[in-house]
């Protein structure tokens, strides 16, 4: 999983490694630049360990919601269903899209 940054992560990213690069043709690298780099790096795995997180508990309640709504069809009045049907296909659409969400952010 990579990591999440916000752009001015990035931003200072960029410039640090920009600096750092410079330093390094000089052979004298700051290693505040390197701790610095460090720290938005592991930020940034933090980060994107809370949002699969967040994504999967969204992805179960999603699941669940679904298996609500088809639980409701099974047991609805006749003249009740096809709303319930509906209902099932947006839960599922749900789960679909919550799905894809998960599989986007795992590459």
């Amino acid at each position: 999983m990579k990591p999440s940054y916000t752009r001015a992560e990035k931003r200072e990213q960029a410039w640090l490694l920009l600096r750092g690069s410079r330093q390094a043709v000089a052979d004298a690298v700051d290693p505040r630049i390197e701790a610095r780099l460090d720290a938005i790096g592991e930020r940034g795995r933090e980060r994107a360990l809370r949002e699969a997180a967040a994504l999967l508990w969204r992805l179960e309640a999603a699941k669940d919601a679904a298996a609500d709504a088809r639980a409701a069809e099974r047991t609805a009045p006749r003249a009740e269903r096809s709303q319930a049907r509906r209902a099932v296909k947006e839960t599922q659409k749900r789960v679909e899209r919550v799905q894809q969400e998960v599989d986007r952010y795992r590459r």
